[in-house]
């Protein structure tokens, strides 16, 4: 059969004329490229149907306008220019376009003390809008790290405190049998709990940036909180990170404080909602502390 004699369902009028604000696909896979190196990604892209009487859009021409982030690292410009090709695609019928990537950026992290390093994983998403001409990007990062409660902390410190009057009550202290006591269970009887905890940064990019600045986010935001989670590790690491942990104590609150400052001294950045969740090992439940900025008014 003549493919120019295949039916086009797409272009029929519309039983029920209705605009609708969002219409595409979700879940699509393909490369894209971070810094030249392919990542594995899923894409959600769509358009408006702004003239109501069209039955629908033509989904083929979104997918095959992805085919352009193959070839170009991920950039906002790339970014737009797909964005551009999605509503040149569909004149008449769409004045916005929508494009969603969902990946896994993986990233060689170095151990704490030895020359030991390893891969970690951090779930990302670029996500840009294109509509009447004014463009915006925005990223999400997910960012796991470690916390001490400080209040468990202090509760740890004051059994340590009565066992050693318990222990050396009317005793002649000796330095020897103090570092002893120091090194044994018997002494330090409590120890504070520590939880896995994970930021969630949802952060609206200046018209300007060039670039997505992914890795400078994810430096910045891991060096603010102090307790980034690690990967090969030696017991010198093991117990740097211990150290770490102990002096960097931390409710959730005080996380979400950290990385506000953090993202606001961040160049290229408009607006950015935070989103912090410490897996409680005390509780059942999770500790959780949201910050924003400039948020409502991007």
């Amino acid at each position: 059969m003549n493919a120019l004699n295949l039916p086009d369902i797409a272009v029929q009028a519309s039983r029920q004329a209705l605009p609708l604000e969002w219409v595409g696909m979700c879940g699509i896979a393909l490369p894209v490229l971070f810094d030249g190196q392919p990542v594995s990604a899923k894409a959600d892209a769509g358009v408006s149907l702004d003239d109501g009487n069209a039955r629908g859009i033509h989904m083929s021409r979104l997918y095959l306008a992805l085919e352009m982030l193959e070839q170009d690292n991920l950039k906002p410009a790339l970014l737009r220019r797909v964005l551009q090709r999605f509503l040149d695609s569909h004149e008449g019928l769409s004045h916005s376009a929508y494009l969603k990537i969902h990946a896994e950026l993986m990233l060689k992290r170095p151990a704490l003390i030895s020359p030991l390093s390893g891969w970690k994983t951090y779930p990302v998403s670029v996500e840009a809008r294109l509509k009447n001409a004014m463009f915006h990007v925005e990223l999400k990062i997910d960012l796991p790290y470690s916390s001490t409660c400080p209040c468990s902390a202090a509760l740890a410190r004051q059994l340590i405190q009565q066992q050693f009057v318990d222990d050396f009550a009317n005793q002649s202290l000796n330095h020897a049998d103090v570092l002893a006591w120091l090194g044994s269970t018997q002494g330090i009887v409590a120890t504070p709990h520590s939880q896995r905890s994970n930021a969630q940064l949802n952060i609206r990019l200046h018209d300007f940036v060039d670039d997505l600045p992914l890795l400078a986010v994810i430096n910045e935001a891991e060096a603010a909180l102090g307790t980034a989670v690690q990967t090969a590790v030696k017991r010198a690491d093991e117990q740097a990170f211990a150290l770490a942990n102990g002096q960097n104590l931390m409710f959730c609150e005080d996380a979400a404080r950290r990385l506000n400052l953090a993202l606001k001294g961040s160049p290229g950045i408009s607006a950015f909602q935070i989103r912090v969740v410490h897996a409680e090992s005390l509780h059942a439940h999770d500790a959780v502390a949201e910050s924003r900025w400039n948020w409502e008014a991007a």
